[in-house]
């Protein structure tokens, strides 16, 4: 039998743009009416809880699509199993500035939405297994998530400007082109994997049941699991609430679409370096620690800061390392999970984080005081994220990426 060649084609970089462009797309129609959702609440003539719903009915169906959703990508490939969500995006994504001005019209666009969703975010270590070599995963995961949190920042920065100038309705049109506009670049440029792999190791995976019979033997995984509970939790109620969460303590709509614009810019520059030096110093688990503990005193200052700019550099500094955590704990997960496919084991992650979302959003909602502070509840997010450190300490490095060969892979 001829051995398997092995080959890192520069493609990648193409297929990882588009790729990106959608995740940023997704993560724009998520986040739409968070920055705006006392003015959106005053449009539809509904209440700020059913504003909020627009952006916890993502959460509540990937309870339900994430495990489909992963079986996908692991069974049909990239190109079908991620451009199954990519048509639902780019149809959805219309039909909502469509149907713009009725807000039951504009939840079943966003319920479409959401069930494209998982196809989407559940396939960050799957495509960059498929055309990265191990010691650039890391990096590649980390610019495909930088791309989630450029996403939100264009949502949450430029929805209140488009509002302005365009009405609610228009501001919708213009996502929904960039919605279609993403589905066509897809089809056009992504592959689901190169002609040959790009590395020897971990190139077989298990099946979907069969890989998650495996992650739920694993004590790390076990561990990575409630970290990810916890800290993606706390990131979606804070960017679902951001507007109500500062309101009470006098900042403007205006302000808050500015705090979540730092708080996403701290996550892309976070990005550019957490994963990268984790991939340079073939250390996965020494970053997790740094970043959770270090993210501590972000999230305090962002749940007490009166002064903007306090606010506002809390905000950085809680992206900064909360945030830029993410790609760092998939591309450990994936690694330690192994032979578990690799989009089983994110989808797991991002399941968990889903649940935690739900009942972080609807804490903070059902404990905020009769001024509207939601102080309260954050308190109680500071002392589960101080958990998550005693969490991370316990876990062990990945094995996988201690085995990678330092000779670089001659790329072409």
């Amino acid at each position: 039998m001829e051995p398997v060649k092995y080959k890192v084609y520069g493609y990648r970089w193409i297929v990882l743009l588009v790729y990106a462009f959608i995740q940023a797309v997704m993560q724009m129609l998520w986040i739409t009416f968070a920055p705006i959702t006392g003015d959106a609440a005053i449009f539809y003539h509904v209440s700020a809880l059913q504003i909020g719903l627009l952006a916890m009915s993502f959460m509540i169906v990937y309870l339900f699509v994430s495990f489909p959703a992963s079986w996908a990508i692991d069974t049909f490939g990239i190109r079908k199993g991620v451009g199954f969500g990519v048509i639902l995006t780019g149809i959805f994504g219309l039909s909502r500035g469509l149907w713009g001005g009725t807000y039951t019209l504009v939840m079943i666009s966003t319920l479409g939405l959401a069930i494209g969703q998982p196809f989407i975010l559940n396939s960050v270590t799957a495509l960059c297994a498929k055309w990265f070599p191990l010691e650039e995963r890391a990096t590649a995961t980390g610019l495909a998530v930088m791309a989630q949190f450029v996403g939100i920042l264009v949502g949450m920065a430029a929805t209140p400007f488009l509002k302005i100038q365009f009405g609610i309705p228009g501001m919708l049109q213009v996502y929904g082109a960039l919605a279609a506009a993403g589905a066509i670049l897809f089809f056009v440029f992504v592959k689901s994997a190169p002609p040959t792999p790009p590395a020897e190791i971990d190139t077989e995976r298990t099946l979907v049941l069969d890989g998650l019979k495996h992650i739920f033997k694993l004590k790390d995984m076990l561990l990575l699991i409630s970290i990810f509970f916890i800290g993606l939790g706390i990131f979606n109620a804070i960017t679902t609430w951001i507007e109500q969460m500062i309101a009470p303590r006098g900042f403007s709509i205006i302000q808050a679409g500015t705090l979540g614009a730092v708080l996403m810019i701290g996550g892309i520059v976070g990005c550019f370096v957490i994963p990268p030096l984790s991939d340079k110093l073939r250390k996965r688990r020494l970053l997790i620690i740094i970043c959770i503990a270090a993210s501590g005193p972000g999230l305090v200052g962002l749940t007490f800061a009166t002064s903007y700019w306090l606010l506002l550099a809390s905000g950085f500094f809680l992206g900064f390392f909360f945030m830029s955590a993410g790609p760092v704990i998939f591309q450990y997960g994936a690694e330690i999970s192994y032979p578990s496919p690799e989009a089983t084991s994110q989808g797991l992650l991002m399941l968990t984080g889903q649940i935690s979302g739900i009942i972080f959003i609807f804490g903070m909602d059902f404990f905020r005081t009769a001024s509207g502070s939601m102080t309260p509840f954050l308190v109680v997010l500071i002392g589960l994220a101080a958990l998550n450190i005693v969490f991370s300490i316990m876990l062990k490095e990945s094995p996988m990426i201690g085995a990678v060969d330092e000779k670089q892979t001659v790329q072409h």
